[in-house]
């Protein structure tokens, strides 16, 4: 499996000429949707769905009601080609085996309402790749890769790295990180470096469009 990571919450991953995109949203680079065979969006936040770069590809995309609801308001041209997930899916897309995970975005205010949101465990057949979206909701069961928030209105540093040290993935590769200034990412690349290398899981916070293999 080979992933590359572009702009906050967006992974591209490819395998045997396949690709699969998840959350293109509104800081992510327009190259990261071109050639996509299938597209997961988690959930209907603007870092997280972009309809400008849906349009980009004629690629199937999969999501949850409320992003279908809003993508039939703002984009009905790609509503047309949304396949709607309920919790506890497993499907196939673009080749990869792929399922739904947890249902509720993580409480931002106690007087914010809370959307919906899916995280997807995604397999190639031999790597295990989980994007949880905007939640900590852990899959319970194995995983390779765990594309790790790590910065956010509803995230606190050590809430980061107990969530990973549950999930416990061999290798943790950083996403959501474009709400910090780069001082701030130093810090928590600091604490999640050492929290995780001590439970002997690595951990990687990379350049936008750089590929990692595994």
């Amino acid at each position: 499996m080979k992933i590359v990571k572009f702009g906050h919450a967006c992974v591209r991953i490819e395998h045997e000429g396949r690709v699969l995109v998840i959350d293109p949203g509104v800081w992510t680079s327009a190259e990261a949707i071109d050639g996509a065979d299938a597209v997961l969006i988690t959930h209907e936040h603007a870092d997280h769905v972009n309809a400008d770069l849906l349009r980009r590809t004629d690629a199937e995309v999969f999501t949850i009601a409320g992003v279908a609801d809003l993508l039939a308001a703002e984009a009905p041209d790609v509503r047309e080609r949304v396949t709607v997930l309920r919790p506890g899916t497993g499907f196939t897309a673009a080749g990869f085996q792929v399922e739904t995970v947890g249902e509720m975005h993580a409480e931002i205010h106690h007087e914010i309402p809370r959307i919906h949101n899916s995280g997807y465990l995604v397999s190639d057949g031999h790597t295990r790749l989980f994007h949880p979206g905007d939640a900590l909701t852990a899959p319970g069961e194995h995983v390779d890769v765990l594309c790790l928030p790590v910065s956010a209105p509803w995230l606190k540093v050590s809430e980061a790295i107990d969530f990973a040290r549950g999930v416990g993935a061999a290798h943790n590769l950083a996403i959501h990180d474009e709400v910090y200034s780069a001082r701030g990412l130093g810090a928590v690349d600091a604490h999640l470096g050492r929290f995780l290398g001590a439970a002997g899981l690595d951990y990687a916070r990379v350049a936008e469009a750089t590929e990692l293999s595994w």
